[in-house]
């Protein structure tokens, strides 16, 4: 992932194994806002992703605003360590390690948050506002976008108040939340396990 040499860039061809390949999550940000533009040719890569029976089960928000997303991160963090501390794990021990940090901000200083809503309950909605999700962030990459999904954030946003003031209907359930910006720097690629296969017949 290319830093600011990639604004501006959005026009460049990526193979689709190149963004699959190269994406990385990314957690430190420029200054620099996204164009509503290119924000909205993300939303429509990430409605081509397929679902069941062709339903589109999936609504999304764009929060951009600074001092929203402040707001939201503190609310994030709180609504997180209410959940956290009903089950003292290692894992959720780190976790609240993490959120309690003073100076931490769930989104990192990313300029744009996409939410990706399940319009309704159903067996494979959640998957599918995932497959979604996975297109979003390719197409980040073919643009010299960096993004990074934030699970934390989910506490937050299915609240009731962040519901009404993003003007959600209560029904809806944020699935999956995804922050994009101009990657400030380099983010090294991780090692991964190789396929685990369990059968092959």
């Amino acid at each position: 992932m290319k830093n600011s040499s990639n604004i501006g860039n959005e026009n460049k061809t990526v193979d689709v194994m190149d963004a699959l390949y190269n994406r990385r999550a990314v957690r430190d940000y420029l200054p620099t806002k996204v164009d509503s533009d290119l924000i909205h040719t993300l939303l429509d890569a990430a409605i081509q992703a397929p679902t069941a029976l062709h339903e589109e089960p999936r609504a999304f928000a764009v929060i951009h605003k600074k001092e929203r997303l402040d707001r939201l991160s503190e609310d994030c963090k709180k609504a997180l360590l209410n959940e956290k501390l009903k089950y003292k794990t290692e894992q959720t021990q780190h976790i609240l390690d993490v959120i309690k940090q003073p100076d931490y901000n769930v989104f990192y200083n990313a300029s744009t948050l996409i939410v990706i809503y399940s319009t309704y309950a159903g067996p494979f909605v959640k998957a599918e506002c995932w497959l979604a999700a996975e297109n979003l962030m390719l197409a980040a990459y073919a643009k010299g976008l960096g993004s990074c999904v934030i699970g934390f954030a989910l506490a937050g946003l299915n609240l009731p108040e962040w519901k009404h003031e993003l003007e959600i209907p209560t029904h809806m359930k944020a699935q999956a939340a995804i922050i994009l910006g101009w990657p400030a720097g380099e983010t090294l690629a991780p090692s991964h396990n190789p396929p685990k296969i369990l059968s092959w017949k």
